[in-house]
């Protein structure tokens, strides 16, 4: 078999249907477009249109707000830092922060900073230099017998403890 002799099996590909060329195509008249009105021009529909009834997209009620400006942050669970200092991409004396996650291949980009999950275990003591980090987080980096430094600006409604 050659390249030039490879073809698609007998009837896989339908051929194009003709519209509009007259009774006997079986298609000819409205071109399969039913009657008059709307619906037979090109570009014009009403979408949700419900035939004068109130449409449901406008029925329901209105919920919920979109931050205008959300932080992208990164999610980086203990587990993942665990692995990348035992194949030696992270230095564990060193402080770790974005920076040093984006050089290990944990992250691609910093965005507006990264928050640490407690998912897994971290064995290692470690610095950190984050956002924000969980609360289990935190404790587990503690535990192991690392710090955790939070670089959020604090909120108006936390305490100073």
């Amino acid at each position: 078999m050659k390249l030039n002799e490879i073809a698609d099996r007998p009837g896989s590909r339908k051929g194009r249907m003709r519209i509009g060329r007259g009774i006997g195509s079986g298609k000819g008249k409205t071109g399969g477009r039913g009657g008059k009105g709307q619906t037979a021009r090109s570009g014009v529909r009403i979408k949700g249109f419900e035939g004068g009834q109130m449409p449901l997209h406008r029925r329901l009620p209105k919920r919920g707000f979109n931050k205008p400006f959300p932080l992208k942050l990164h999610e980086v669970n203990l587990g993942r830092v665990q692995q990348a200092i035992d194949a030696g991409k992270l230095d564990a004396n060193a402080t770790v922060d974005a920076a040093a996650m984006i050089k290990a291949g944990l992250l691609r980009r910093a965005h507006d900073g990264v928050r640490l999950l407690g998912n897994g275990e971290l064995k290692a003591k470690v610095a950190f230099s984050v956002w924000g980090a969980s609360k289990s987080a935190v404790e587990a980096v503690e535990k192991a017998g690392g710090s955790v430094t939070i670089l959020a600006p604090k909120e108006a409604g936390e305490s100073a403890a």
